[in-house]
């Protein structure tokens, strides 16, 4: 197992270096293969997802594949998603789908919960950029799920209230801070933004803009710098602000965040591209008055972004109909009428290049303030880099959210929170027996 989890860091640790965004490239012609054909039928499936209206959009492939019928079990995602699916693995009672998210992938290889599909999705390798189908294949000629959605990272902003306060949209986070001083000293209820403790998926984007690597591979070890200067840079500027008290420390998400967006006492949000569901369900008084922009850069002149979220529909290892599960599969995330459905039923980002291309008409929220809102999302897309996802993510993830809630508490240096990350990162990895540079 240590030797099968190695050769997934090596391969994670060149996949991720050019970073994952982007529209679809040209690939290499993809090598002839004999891709499985589905069982004679009738067949039924599971798919795990918590992706909004999933079923209505199983309903419309149910009803055109009577032999190949899908089920839809609702999960809550995150962490507690991808631990429910290896506990399930383990067990032998793994559901035939599963999405899951592009950090999670690696932790599902490495305890063989999800099969090698290489054979059966050579065909859609040119639907997706270079990146985006490496997250599912780690560099090697195995393809362990086909990418769903994508997340990249941009600057989210009342352009009516920015007007109000004087400011202009920040282009470095040296600009972003200043106006942050500026508007709360206009109106002591109000913040540009806010720094949340409860979303290290948010903190990890912003650490990838910054230059991070938090995982990575020397000779047959792993490397863990959680606690490099990248990211040490991004919590210390976080933790400045909130130290000044110019910058709100309200979690996102929550009753209080979503009544200052909607209030217009929270006039920004770093955040990825499926921000316009959380606004309009949160904050239905700014419609029409939001807009994006790339995020501020750490160097004027950069035009770097990040990633927060983004997910792929693997099909399990132990799947009995593996070939029909591919099928839905595919159909989902890269026929015409699977990925229309995905953006107006489950409101995301499609990873399909074709897909993004076809997205002509902005979301309602942005239909008056922003029209051009999908080509400006495809151009921030293309500069958002990422880094090498570790084995342990939800330990790190975790330790994130009470370090930074007790620095939070404490009004201690964030910095601090980063160590905090990184040493119980590097425990966890030890107990479980991997190999670590010195």
């Amino acid at each position: 197992m240590r030797t099968q989890r190695l050769a997934i860091a090596a391969a994670l640790a060149t996949l991720f270096a050019a970073g994952c965004g982007g529209t679809a490239e040209t690939p290499e012609a993809a090598p002839a293969t004999a891709a499985s054909s589905a069982p004679a039928g009738p067949v039924s499936l599971i798919y795990w997802t918590w992706a909004p209206n999933m079923d209505k959009i199983v309903a419309v492939w149910n009803q055109a594949n009577p032999d190949i019928q899908v089920t839809v079990s609702k999960q809550a995602g995150g962490d507690d998603a991808a631990a429910k699916f290896l506990t399930a693995a383990k067990a032998g009672n793994a559901p035939d789908l599963v999405q899951a998210e592009y950090q999670h992938l690696p932790s599902f290889i490495a305890a063989d919960a999800v099969a090698d599909i290489a054979a059966e999705t050579a065909a859609v390798k040119p639907e997706f950029s270079a990146g985006l189908w490496g997250l599912v294949t780690l560099g090697t000629d195995a393809v362990y799920a086909i990418p769903q959605d994508s997340g990249p990272m941009m600057l989210y902003y009342r352009k009516d209230l920015f007007e109000k306060y004087g400011i202009a949209v920040p282009k470095t986070w040296a600009e972003y801070a200043e106006a942050a001083r500026i508007v709360h000293k206009a109106d002591p209820k109000v913040y540009l933004g806010s720094f949340s403790s409860k979303d290290p998926g948010w903190f990890a984007g912003l650490a990838q803009q910054a230059g991070a690597q938090w995982w990575s591979i020397s000779g047959e070890a792993w490397k863990v710098g959680i606690n490099d200067t990248a990211t040490t840079k991004v919590a210390d500027f976080w933790g400045g602000l909130v130290q000044e008290g110019v910058i709100d420390d309200q979690p996102y998400f929550t009753p209080e965040w979503n009544k200052a967006l909607n209030n217009g006492t929270q006039l920004s949000w770093p955040s990825a591209v499926w921000g316009p569901g959380v606004l309009e369900s949160n904050a239905p008084k700014g419609k029409g008055k939001w807009a994006i922009a790339p995020l501020p850069q750490w160097n004027a002149g950069e035009n770097f972004s990040g990633f927060w979220g983004g997910s792929s529909t693997a099909v399990s290892a132990t799947s009995k109909n593996r070939a029909a599960a591919v099928k839905f599969a595919t159909w989902l995330n890269t026929d015409p009428q699977g990925i229309d459905l995905l953006v107006k039923e489950a409101f995301v980002y499609p990873a399909s290049g074709k897909g993004q291309a076809a997205l002509g008409t902005p979301p309602a929220y942005f239909a008056e303030s922003q029209p051009d809102f999908w080509q400006q999302a495809a151009t921030i897309g293309a500069s958002a880099r990422g880094f090498t996802f570790g084995p342990n993510v939800g330990v790190t993830y975790n330790a994130y959210k009470d370090a930074f809630d007790k620095a939070l508490q404490d009004k201690s240096p964030f910095s601090a929170s980063v160590g905090t990350m990184q040493d119980t990162t590097v425990a966890d990895m030890r107990k479980s027996g991997f190999t670590l540079a010195q």
